[in-house]
C-alpha cells in the first residue's frame, strides 16, 4: 500500500512540472553554473547573479554532482552568464531533480511509519502527503523533503536510541542547510543527557553524575567534528568568506515576505507609531517604516528601537531554555524520552522561528512536519490505535 501512495504522489509531482516557480528556480540554476564551471576557492566569492551561494558546502557539492547531469539536459543552463535561463528541459531537469531526490524524504517516512504498530499507513501518508511541503518543493522549487530525510533518519535512529549514528545524519543536514541549527539545542541536551550519560535518572529528576562517560563524549565529538571537517577542510583558507555567505546579518530582522511571528507584530507596531506620529505633526527619526528585503539591506525602526542580531538571539536562547530544562530531566521510560526530544525539537525550531533573525516564512515546516507527524506517530497512532485493537481483540 505505501508503494501505490509513493506512486501516487510521484504522478502528482509530475504533473507539477509545468506550473509556476519562484526566484529560487533561478536561485538552484545558478549554483548549477557557479560550482560546474568555477574552482572551489570561487564558489563563496562569484557574485554574477544577486543570488549568490549561501548553502553549506555539502549542499553546494550536491548541486556540482547534478549539474554533471544537467549539461546532458541542456548546456546552456549551466553558463554562468545566461542569468535567468529557463529552456523547457531547464525546468524538467530541475523539476526532476526534485522529484527523483524525494525518494529519500519517501524512505525516510517509512524509517518512521516503521516505528509504529498498527497506525503505521497513517503515519506514513501523514509524512509524505504534507501539502506545505509539495508547494514549496514542487511549486515554489526547492529541495526540502530530501532535507527533511535527514532529519526524519536522524529522529528514527534518535528513538531506536542509535546516537551516534542520529548524531552523524544530524551534523550532515547541517552541511547541507544550516537553517537546522534552530534544533541544534535539542540533539545536543538529549545527546548529553541519554548518551554521555549512561543510567538514565529514575525519577526524571536527579542526574546520575557518577555515570558521565568521557568515552562517549569522545566517540560523540570525533563523529560529529569529522562530518565538519570533510565539509569545510576544502574551505578552509576561505572560511570567514563561506561563514559572511551562510550568515548574511545585513539582510534585515525580516525577509521580503513578512513570517507570521514576533518581529511581525513589531514590525507592525512600529508603523502604527509611525503613521500616527505623522498624523499629529510629532517629529520621527526617519520619514519610512521599512523593515524588509529579500536580499542584503537593513533598515533601522522609525519609532520603537532598532533590533539587531544578537537580541534575536538572546531571545531564542531564553524562550527555549526551559524545554531544554525539562528535556535533561527525562525519565527512564524509552517512550516517554522520545516524545520527549521530539517535543523539545518543535519547540526549539518554534522559538527560532518566533524570534529569529531574518526568519523565512517557508520555515514553519521546521514546526509542522515533527509536530504534525512524528509526534502524532509517536503519540497517537501508538497509544490510540493500539487501544482500539485491543478492544477489538476483547469483543
Amino acid at each position: 500500500m505505501m508503494y501505490h501512495i509513493a506512486l501516487l504522489l510521484i504522478a502528482i509531482k509530475i504533473i507539477f512540472i509545468p506550473l509556476y516557480h519562484s526566484t529560487d528556480f533561478e536561485v538552484h540554476r545558478n549554483w548549477l553554473a557557479i560550482t560546474h564551471n568555477l574552482s572551489t576557492e570561487q564558489w563563496y566569492y562569484e557574485k554574477t547573479s544577486e543570488w549568490t551561494l549561501d548553502y553549506p558546502p555539502l549542499f553546494a557539492w550536491l548541486e556540482y554532482g547534478l549539474s554533471y547531469i544537467a549539461k546532458y539536459f541542456d548546456p546552456e543552463m549551466i553558463k554562468v552568464q545566461n542569468l535567468n535561463y529557463e529552456s523547457q528541459l531547464t525546468i524538467i531537469f530541475q523539476r526532476l531533480s526534485v522529484i527523483i531526490l524525494d525518494f529519500l524524504y519517501i524512505l525516510s517516512a517509512k524509517s518512521c511509519s516503521n516505528l509504529i504498530g498498527n497506525g503505521k499507513l497513517l503515519v506514513f501518508v501523514l509524512l509524505t502527503t504534507n501539502p506545505g511541503l509539495l508547494m514549496i518543493d514542487h511549486i515554489h522549487f526547492q529541495y526540502n523533503g530530501f532535507l527533511f530525510a535527514f532529519l526524519m533518519f536522524s529522529i528514527s535512529n534518535m528513538i531506536q536510541e542509535k546516537h551516534l549514528q542520529a548524531a552523524v545524519l544530524f551534523a550532515v543536514l547541517l552541511n547541507l542547510k544550516h537553517i537546522y541549527l534552530y534544533v541544534a539545542p535539542a540533539y545536543i541536551v538529549y545527546l548529553l543527557r541519554t548518551y554521555c550519560f549512561t543510567v538514565s535518572s529514575t525519577d526524571g529528576v536527579h542526574t546520575a553524575w557518577y555515570s558521565f562517560s568521557m568515552k562517549n563524549v569522545i566517540k560523540l565529538g570525533i563523529t560529529v567534528v569529522s562530518v565538519f571537517v570533510i565539509s569545510f577542510g576544502p574551505f578552509i583558507k576561505h572560511l570567514p568568506q563561506v561563514i559572511s555567505r551562510l550568515f548574511p546579518f545585513k539582510r534585515g530582522l525580516c525577509h521580503a515576505y513578512w513570517a507570521p511571528n514576533f518581529w511581525a507584530l513589531y514590525n507592525f507596531g512600529d508603523k502604527l507609531l509611525h503613521h500616527s506620529f505623522k498624523e499629529f505633526g510629532k517629529e520621527v527619526k526617519i520619514n519610512e517604516a521599512s523593515m524588509t528585503g529579500g536580499l542584503v539591506q537593513e533598515y533601522e525602526h522609525a519609532v520603537l528601537p532598532s533590533i539587531r542580531p544578537s537580541t534575536t538571539f538572546i531571545l531564542t536562547l531564553l524562550t527555549m531554555i526551559p524545554a531544554l530544562v525539562k528535556l535533561w530531566y527525562l525519565g527512564a521510560d524509552r517512550m516517554y524520552r522520545s516524545v520527549s526530544f521530539v517535543r523539545c525539537l518543535t519547540i526549539c525550531a518554534t522559538c527560532s522561528f518566533m524570534f529569529g533573525w531574518h526568519v523565512h516564512e517557508k520555515a514553519i515546516l521546521m514546526i509542522l512536519i515533527p509536530l504534525r507527524k512524528t509526534r502524532h506517530a509517536l503519540v497517537a497512532a501508538k497509544y490510540r490505535w493500539g487501544r482500539i485493537s485491543t478492544r477489538r481483540r476483547t469483543r
